[in-house]
């Protein structure tokens, strides 16, 4: 198999095979753009020491002992036994604000979709190690996952011999994820000796103190609090152990998992198929009795590749034997290299016809961004791609078609998170080509930022017409809010009905739903309805008719619950829309904002205390900057945005985050001023800003 990929970021990454009996991967070791000059830390320093540069990163670290030599440019070597939180000053750019949202899985959209059975695992690497900004970037080039209902549990995948071998999901992957309900785990890499792994290194890791716990899992629970995420995958892949090394690895598991339990944490472990109790490296690819103790030890396990049927199906009784789920086991499916069209005997995991054997996971889906063409790089071609791996090639979970590549909507059941209100989304995807509020456009430069990503449609795309379906994906050439919306386009011969969300939301006479939509240039006219679906059949509200060639955003008000009076149940089960072309033709309709609620939006009140807590001035009067806040009191705060105040009472969008600081790489001075202002806006879950708390640079 391939032992080097090139990445479009610059990266590489090296494959540890062993007899072709497999292995993960060692990611990155290259650091990015604007990365800090190396520096090492020694095992009794603190990483409190200033940084070069102001740019905070998501943080990775050795267990205790450092390589030999010094780290390359733009690397920072630090022990996580030398951690301390309090002295972190990375900490408040790195910490998650969206707790872990509750689920349910609604009725699939198919036939061959099953929920309580196998579910969906992804290892994905969003950037390198080191040099990860802790809060986006100025690009949109970025793996904006967004397909979260077919999700489980996601691993913020890297580490390196060369960097770090423990990283920590950085704040906006997390918000995204818990957002829609999704667990995030970070990584413990101990790599092959091949790829400069140091069995130091793993009996660091599993060093017992004096009272016989384990002082590093003590760390990684505090590390995993601090940061707001869920837990740790664990991939031991450093040869030359013994016995009493696969002991104390065994026993440093059940600890991690118990220890994070009795303090509140109920951290998630999950172990990888490497090293045995032996304390061998031997990649079983199933479920035995040489690796059993670890999966008792942990919540799950994530199997090798080159597994086959029976192997699986022995995993499977022997989980049961355990006292276990066969669902507990990740069937590892490596689709880094060649994505959908990735030879997998879906059979063996996911039968048509039978219960499902075992789960599986996904090695580094975000093939869907780092494979794309460079003369096709863009956000909604992104997005394409991504749809077709989780929905397949027809854009339809409710009918997924049969081929090699079974996506994840032919088998799995979608979640959705949708059970309150109020609730509102402007299809910000979590990334865009510029900035927009209320269908204006305030930051013309590109950004990502995944934790800005709102609750987007699980089930892409459920569209039901008697005639040919309309193209619908994202867009980002304009949008009501945020980077992106969504667009239908195409003729319409007959009506067609897109299903946007599955979702539990209680309605009352005085609950209301908004819709910001428009008509593009050249579109026919559109007469547009809700679908909403309630305990005894879907109800379709009109919502107005846009006229043909595009007259800008228009918002519709319908009365929900006053319509809807008198029908079954009093909880609305999905929501979507139904278009109509009444003179024909083809239409281009966008859809920016859609928002249900039923008392209309109070403001929340302001952030507290904002301040510039570091800055740097640079060339051509520009400054970075690290502001801090307090959030207000009794608020329910969605996400914080930043914008600096410019001549004659225009704005300029600088950012935003969901929790209570934020990094600006380049403030950019305007007209001479001596002095600029910065506004931070809490918003909440309707997008209603908060009057503006203002900090002053000068």
């Amino acid at each position: 198999m391939n032992d080097c990929v090139a990445r479009p970021t610059g990266v590489t990454r090296r494959r540890a095979l062993a007899a072709g009996t497999g292995g993960l991967a060692a990611v990155a070791l290259t650091a990015g753009p604007g990365a800090t000059a190396g520096r090492a830390l020694s095992p009794q320093q603190s990483d409190a020491a200033p940084a070069p540069a102001l740019q905070p990163y998501a943080s990775y670290w050795f267990p205790d002992s450092l390589p030999a030599g010094s780290p390359a440019p733009g690397v920072v070597w630090r022990s996580l036994a030398a951690w301390d939180p309090a002295r972190d000053p990375d900490l408040p750019f790195n910490r998650s604000a969206v707790p872990l949202a509750a689920r349910f899985a609604p009725p699939p959209p198919n036939a061959t979709a099953r929920a309580g059975q196998a579910r969906v695992c992804a290892l994905a690497a969003f950037a390198h190690t080191s040099g990860n900004p802790s809060q986006g970037a100025p690009t949109a080039d970025f793996y904006a996952l967004t397909h979260w209902a077919y999700l489980d549990e996601l691993v913020f995948w890297g580490g390196s011999s060369g960097e770090g071998l423990i990283l920590a999901p950085n704040a906006p992957v997390v918000d995204a994820a818990h957002r829609n309900g999704v667990p995030v785990l970070g990584t413990v890499f101990l790599p092959p000796a091949a790829y400069g792994g140091q069995l130091q290194w793993t009996r660091d890791l599993v060093r017992r103190g004096q009272d016989g716990g384990f002082p590093l899992a003590d760390r990684l629970i505090r590390v995993a609090r601090a940061y707001g995420f869920d837990g740790w995958f664990v991939n031991a892949e450093t040869g030359g152990g013994d016995a009493g090394l696969g002991a104390d690895m065994r026993d440093f598991i059940a600890y991690l998992e118990t220890q994070s339990k009795a303090r509140g944490a109920g951290l998630r472990v999950t172990w990888y198929d490497a090293m045995t109790v032996s304390g061998g490296i031997d990649w079983r690819n199933r479920l035995d009795e040489h690796n059993a103790p670890f999966f008792r030890a942990a919540r799950s396990m994530f199997l090798n590749f080159n597994w086959d049927r029976a192997g699986l199906g022995s995993s499977g009784g022997l989980a049961r034997q355990l006292g276990r789920s066969p669902y507990d086991l990740w069937a590892g499916i490596d689709v880094e290299a060649r994505g959908w069209d990735t030879p997998v005997d879906w059979d063996a995991v996911v039968p048509a016809a039978g219960p499902h054997v075992t789960s599986y996971g996904f090695y580094r889906p975000e093939w869907t961004w780092t494979s794309l063409p460079a003369d096709a790089r863009g956000p909604a071609a992104f997005h394409a791609r991504d749809d077709r791996f989780w929905s397949g090639q027809a854009l339809d979970p409710s009918a997924p078609e049969a081929g090699p590549w079974r996506p994840p909507a032919a088998s799995v059941a979608d979640r959705s998170t949708l059970t309150a209100l109020p609730f509102a989304t402007t299809f910000n995807t979590g990334h865009g080509l510029g900035w927009y509020e209320k269908g204006r456009r305030t930051g013309e430069s590109a950004w990502n930022h995944l934790g800005l990503q709102d609750r987007l449609p699980g089930r892409r795309w459920v569209i039901r017409t008697a005639g040919p379906r309309p193209a619908v994906g994202f867009a980002f050439d304009d949008a009501w809010r945020g980077g992106s919306s969504l667009l239908a386009e195409g003729r319409l011969a007959a009506p067609a009905e897109m299903e946007l969300y599955a979702c539990r939301l209680p309605f009352s006479d005085a609950t209301v739903v908004e819709l910001a939509h428009r008509t593009d240039a050249g579109s026919a006219a559109v007469r547009v309805e809700l679908a909403v679906a309630v305990d005894d059949g879907v109800a379709y509200l009109p919502a107005g008719v846009l006229r043909a060639g595009g007259r800008g955003w228009t918002t519709a008000r319908v009365r929900a619950g006053a319509k809807l009076r008198g029908r079954r149940g009093r909880t609305i089960r999905a929501l979507g829309v139904r278009l109509t072309a009444p003179d024909g033709g083809a239409v281009r309709w966008r859809l920016g904002r859609l928002a249900v609620r039923d008392a209309a939006p109070a403001a929340p009140a302001p952030p507290v205390a904002p301040v510039v807590t570091a800055s740097r001035v640079g060339p051509g009067g520009t400054a970075e900057l690290r502001l801090a806040w307090e959030a207000p009191a009794g608020a329910a705060v969605r996400q914080y945005e930043l914008r600096q105040v410019l001549p004659g009472g225009r704005f300029r969008f600088l950012g935003g985050t969901c929790g209570h600081a934020y990094y600006v790489p380049a403030l950019r001075r305007t007209d001479g001023e001596a002095a600029t202002r910065i506004e931070v806006r809490a918003v909440d879950e309707l997008y209603t800003a908060s009057a503006p708390a203002t900090v002053t640079f000068r």
